[in-house]
């Protein structure tokens, strides 16, 4: 019995010992490749979002300067005017809309906002005074913006202009101001890449270590909750 013990041991000692290190290197193989992965999407991401990250950088930092440690640079110029109407009268502030439009050479699918206001009775140096209906006209694109406001029975409408610099389009495309779908849905694919950057980021550094990743996951958790508690109150 004690020959046949000793052969048995002798016979699967070895097997047992190959076997580990075999398990070993498959599960650092299917790491590595996973890592390789990453590497590769980190760089692929980053380089999507290098050219816009960095307009986006820019006028983030402008746009944060906008009223504290203000930045000496123009962003929009403003002026005002009043526009005299063509004989035939408007309806409606949105047949205005399309007159203004081209008559101050906007582009043809501008974001545009037009309301009326009903007439009412305001008090002025203590007189009651019968307000006609009033309208009032947005036309934004990324370069422009017109504010017009105008009386029914009036014979002119006062514009508001504003004109932004070429610093100041791109900070109001970075804003999204007067921008179509086409436009948003691009930066979201800059937003999507910050976040896909930060989480391989987070991978890459952790290597996939068990004590790293906890303390990744750890902090992520952190600070979700403080944002969350930090919202609630």
């Amino acid at each position: 019995m004690g020959a046949d013990t000793l052969l048995r041991g002798y016979d699967t000692a070895p097997a047992e010992t190959l076997a580990r290190p075999a398990l070993q290197r498959r599960k650092r193989s299917r790491r590595a490749v996973f890592l390789t992965w990453l590497r590769l999407t980190h760089l692929y991401v980053g380089l999507w979002g290098a050219a816009l990250g960095l307009v986006f950088g820019v006028t983030g930092i402008l746009l944060n300067h906008r009223s504290v440690m203000k930045i000496p640079v123009e962003l929009t110029t403003q002026k005002s005017a009043q526009l005299p109407l063509p004989a035939r009268a408007f309806t409606s502030p949105e047949e205005m809309s399309v007159w203004l439009q081209t008559e101050l050479k906007f582009p043809t699918a501008p974001a545009v906002k037009a309301k009326a206001q009903p007439a009412k009775t305001i008090v002025w140096a203590e007189v009651a005074v019968q307000q006609p209906e009033r309208w009032t006209i947005s036309l934004t694109s990324p370069g422009r913006g017109v504010l017009a406001e105008y009386f029914v029975g009036n014979r002119f409408v006062k514009v508001d202009h504003t004109d932004a610099t070429p610093i100041g389009t791109l900070a109001r495309l970075h804003m999204s101001v007067g921008v179509d779908a086409f436009w948003v849905l691009l930066s979201d694919t800059i937003a999507g890449s910050l976040i896909l950057l930060s989480l391989t980021g987070l991978l890459l550094w952790t290597q996939l270590h068990t004590v790293r990743t906890l303390a990744v996951l750890t902090s992520i958790g952190a600070l979700l909750g403080g944002v969350w508690f930090m919202w609630s109150i």
